[in-house]
């Protein structure tokens, strides 16, 4: 369509994102939002965001980087101080070592994610996600020209992908294969023992790369040991970049910084991209995030025992829901719960539950509680629920969500 064609017809957006719409996730606390301005006592379970707030001395040391002036440009991937921390972090707690030229920092690890896909797929290349997935991961896929290609990491082997289900899945235009540990929105986890079928795979299609998101790496329970793939396989180093971030750990979501180690090649490739986007991440949050990586670190487990009693508080307690059934995670915030036993059911108004996003708008209608339905996660009758929210919020939610159960009809 032409630019005259286009003024005739109003506004058309581009093909890339006519089909995508805003985050489901969103979109529901936005509902959410407007029911509570109206009076309603509406408890948000879906924002996946920690409720502490960023450390004394991270916000300190961002305060002391504006009172120096540190205000400026910096370089457009990343400061040589930034790329420093990032190094000092991979090496101290994955115990790999990356030279200032396979770093890259960026304004989220969002980005991050979107600079690699941008920087590396061709239209019709295939990217393999494990579902149930993180929202953004397909549709920054699709966006970017590349193929979304998902495979069920069914509830019984732990939400977790095999080495069968990958090798199934992986084509001649296989690009990358995208693994998420500890997850969201399921909060499972791939142990050494989980990973290892299939980094041996990946060893044997030298044409597929590997992603890694860890950006929950420091929230994970029960004496789990988190491990990223390449520090277990170091044979894919070349073909593998290592996502994180500083959002998670240590509850800087607003600050906006992820950042990622890889080969030189790519990181100057996303760099590119980088540079006609949003060029260098904000100077300040850098700072911040500087002291967050290199600074003390002694709140963490404070921080994830936390995080473990409510957790164990939430699973509990939809466990005793009849109709509902929820693994223990191994990592992240979130409670992901079957209501397979729900479905089919007739609600007190008469509405049949036939599926988890009739189940969602339910409990939001009915109990007042946000949730988001596992359907916006690839898989389905699941919803998923962010306990990153007060013990007290969280108990009055539980009893909200039984006493609307009870009321349908199955």
């Amino acid at each position: 369509m032409s630019k005259h064609e286009r003024s005739e017809a109003g506004f058309r957006p581009a093909s890339r994102v006519a089909s995508i719409g805003v985050s489901e996730i969103l979109q529901i606390g936005q509902r959410a939002g407007a029911m509570k301005r109206t009076g309603r006592p509406v408890i948000v379970l879906g924002a996946g965001e920690p409720d502490f707030d960023t450390p004394d001395n991270v916000k300190q040391a961002a305060w002391r980087a504006i009172q120096a002036g540190d205000t400026k440009y910096t370089n457009l991937d990343g400061s040589p101080a930034m790329k420093d921390a990032v190094r000092h972090k991979f090496r101290t707690e994955n115990g790999l070592d990356f030279a200032a030229n396979e770093v890259t920092v960026s304004t989220g690890a969002k980005q991050v994610l979107f600079n690699a896909f941008m920087a590396t797929l061709d239209p019709g290349d295939e990217v393999i996600i494990p579902a149930p997935y993180w929202t953004s991961y397909i549709d920054i896929v699709r966006i970017c020209g590349g193929v979304p290609v998902t495979v069920e990491g069914r509830a019984e082997n732990g939400f977790r992908i095999t080495a069968e289900q990958l090798d199934a899945a992986i084509t001649p235009r296989t690009c990358w294969v995208l693994l998420n540990s500890p997850s969201n929105p399921s909060g499972a986890a791939y142990g050494e023992e989980h990973y290892r079928p299939l980094l041996d795979l990946l060893l044997d299609r030298p044409h597929v790369w590997l992603m890694a998101d860890d950006i929950y790496e420091h929230i994970v329970y029960d004496g789990f040991r988190f491990v990223t793939p390449v520090a277990l396989e170091p044979r894919l180093r070349e073909r593998a970049l290592t996502i994180n971030g500083v959002s998670k750990a240590y509850a800087m979501t607003g600050w906006r910084i992820g950042y990622a180690a890889g080969p030189a090649d790519l990181i100057k490739a996303m760099a590119v991209v980088q540079s006609q986007a949003t060029s260098n991440p904000t100077s300040i949050s850098q700072a911040a995030a500087i002291e967050a990586l290199t600074g003390t670190q002694d709140f963490i487990p404070e921080r994830r025992d936390s995080f473990r009693a409510r957790r164990d508080l939430v699973v509990s307690g939809l466990n005793a829901i009849d109709g509902i059934e929820c693994r223990m995670p191994e990592g992240a915030f979130y409670a992901f719960a079957s209501c397979a036993g729900l479905l089919g059911g007739k609600t007190p108004d008469g509405d049949v539950i036939g599926s988890d996003r009739d189940f969602a708008n339910y409990l939001l209608e009915k109990a007042e509680v946000a949730v988001v339905p596992g359907s916006a996660f690839g898989l389905s009758p699941f919803f998923r629920i962010s306990y990153a929210t007060s013990q007290g919020e969280l108990e009055e939610a539980l009893r909200r969500i039984s006493a609307a159960c009870v009321e349908i009809a199955v």
